[in-house]
């Protein structure tokens, strides 16, 4: 082959790989990035780390003899997630369900991602640990040097696969068959994987993002209802038979929730002390860094109940305008939703914007006893690595969506003066 066929034949496979490239990152432009959103996310992610980092320093000191053990690692899995929300962001939406790998040429992104995660969550079973869990409670798996949680993967993927096939079964979304029994299928595989993982609050959130893509992916409605209000009547006869069954740890936790002081060297000591830390802090709090529950008074400061350190330390104003920020998010996240151009990204921010909102307000109401205690995380607040490098990929996915919203055409200055 001569010099010229040869510097020609590496222009084409440049231009090829250019392709590529703007395909993989050509999601939409930058000006028309939602910036509220992207603001947003980063004051909770900011501020979280720093309310983590205050709530968990007499744990971190008293488990690892180092007050700032927490706060280090979840500072590196945010520097990670702000990457991956980086990558994201530029990394068009689209090609979810466009791109299909080379081994697996029948199944795109969403299919492949559905299927691995539920893998994950079978080796959880098989080789899993319990870090940081409920006794026999198998959550983690180590991948190398990674503690992975493949249940919070599994919001993703639920949300992404889910999002891909409404949009393919379009208008068969109105039949039993296709919009309520196939989903309910294929959501039942990642319940009964994450309940054999003890883990109550990921199959409450699961089920709620299901929930709402299915409502809003075209299920008929009537259908839903009634199959529904049967799925919740079996619940509610299940959570009353647990709870008159003596010893169990359904009873355990109700009573706790309805009693939080009758026991509170006992099952209802997180709940006692957490009620005790939100009302200590009065309108102002006793100031960043002053909390008096975190000196292993409080359990779980890091993670489920860093919320009522927040309270303590910064009072109810600063705790109102972290809630309000969280309110701002989601509303935004919805209005994405509303604008976005095609059912695809609607129904994948429908999806995260639900996982986040429901997250938040289960968790707030958990830790000022308004329900009963479920160990449910903050989102951006809470300690954990897979939780927050995957809500910041999601926040990453929202941002893209918002480079594809439509808006609506203004009025012309004539129709104003009729």
């Amino acid at each position: 082959m001569s010099a010229s066929a040869k510097t020609v034949t590496k222009k084409r496979r440049k231009s090829k790989i250019a392709a590529v490239i703007k395909n993989l990152f050509g999601g939409g432009r930058n000006g028309d990035m939602s910036l509220s959103f992207f603001s947003y996310v980063m004051i909770l992610l900011i501020v979280g780390l720093v309310m983590m980092s205050s709530a968990s320093y007499a744990w971190a000191y008293s488990e690892y003899g180092d007050g700032l053990y927490y706060a280090k690692n979840q500072a590196m899995n945010a520097g990670i997630g702000f990457i991956a929300m980086i990558f994201f962001m530029r990394f068009d939406y689209h090609n979810f369900k466009k791109i299909q790998l080379p081994l697996f040429k029948k199944f795109n992104i969403a299919g492949i991602f559905y299927v691995a995660v539920a893998v994950l969550l079978i080796a959880v079973l098989a080789i899993g640990n319990t870090e940081g869990g409920e006794m026999g409670a198998k959550r983690w798996i180590d991948i190398g040097p990674i503690n992975l949680q493949p249940s919070e993967i599994a919001k993703l993927a639920i949300i992404v696969f889910f999002a891909y096939s409404m949009e393919k079964d379009g208008a068969k979304m109105n039949t039993f068959k296709t919009g309520i029994l196939k989903y309910a299928a294929l959501l039942g595989v990642y319940v009964l994987l994450i309940a054999l993982e003890k883990h109550i609050s990921g199959i409450i959130l699961i089920g709620t993002i299901a929930i709402a893509m299915i409502l809003c992916g075209g299920a008929n409605r009537r259908q839903f209802i009634v199959l529904g209000t049967i799925s919740l009547a079996a619940a509610a006869g299940f959570i009353f038979w647990q709870y008159n069954t003596p010893g169990s740890y359904v009873q355990a936790r109700i009573n706790a929730w309805l009693h939080p002081f009758e026991d509170i060297l006992g099952d209802s000591w997180q709940t006692a002390n957490s009620l005790i830390a939100i009302g200590s802090g009065g309108l102002f709090g006793l100031g960043l860094g002053n909390s008096r529950q975190k000196y292993l008074y409080l359990p779980e400061t890091k993670n489920d109940f860093v919320f009522p350190i927040v309270c303590e330390e910064i009072g109810f104003v600063g705790a109102l305008a972290i809630i309000i920020v969280f309110f701002l998010l989601v509303v935004e996240g919805y209005s994405i939703a509303v604008r976005c151009k095609d059912r695809f990204g609607m129904l994948l921010a429908v999806g995260i914007t639900t996982q986040i909102g429901i997250q938040t307000v289960l968790n707030l109401a958990v830790v000022s006893n308004l329900i009963p205690n479920t160990g449910i995380s903050l989102p951006f607040f809470s300690y954990g690595g897979t939780a927050l490098i995957m809500q910041l990929v999601e926040m990453g996915i929202m941002l893209n969506i918002s480079q594809h919203r439509y808006y609506p055409a203004e009025k012309s200055a004539e129709t104003n003066k009729e």
